[in-house]
């Protein structure tokens, strides 16, 4: 079962998403991979630490213009572009694609336009999505 755990950069409830992993490793066990986009902030960032902690394969899509992390299962040769907006966007569709579900984390009364951008990839695909605060 690939996870897909999104959020705002902003996102700074790191017990809620280790709960969360937590949980899904409970139900899925070793058929559980997190999937998120390398963000070094807020939920990206507790989503990766917390699968590393807890043991839990983890896969991550950077943006075209980053370097690609040793959890990236793109070739390196499609990474280092020159920046340009549209390689988050992209990123936000290969995670929705990658992923079998989605898990939004978003504080209560904030747009976080990225993560809405990975909902809509979601909703089009069909795939189970929710939003936690």
């Amino acid at each position: 079962m690939r996870v897909g755990i999104v959020g705002s950069r902003i996102y700074t409830n790191k017990k809620k998403i280790k709960d969360m992993i937590f949980m899904l490793k409970e139900k899925y066990g070793d058929e559980l991979e997190i999937v998120s986009g390398g963000c070094e902030q807020g939920a990206d960032l507790y989503a990766k630490k917390l699968a590393l902690e807890l043991n839990v394969k983890y896969v991550e899509f950077p943006p075209l213009h980053h370097r690609p992390s040793v959890y990236c299962p793109e070739p390196d040769y499609l990474y280092n572009k020159t920046y340009h907006v549209r390689y988050f966007f992209m990123r936000n569709k290969q995670i929705a694609e990658y992923s079998d579900r989605i898990i939004a984390f978003i504080p209560k009364n904030h747009k976080s336009n990225g993560t809405e951008n990975t909902l809509k990839h979601a909703k089009a695909l069909g795939k189970p999505h929710i939003i936690i605060n």
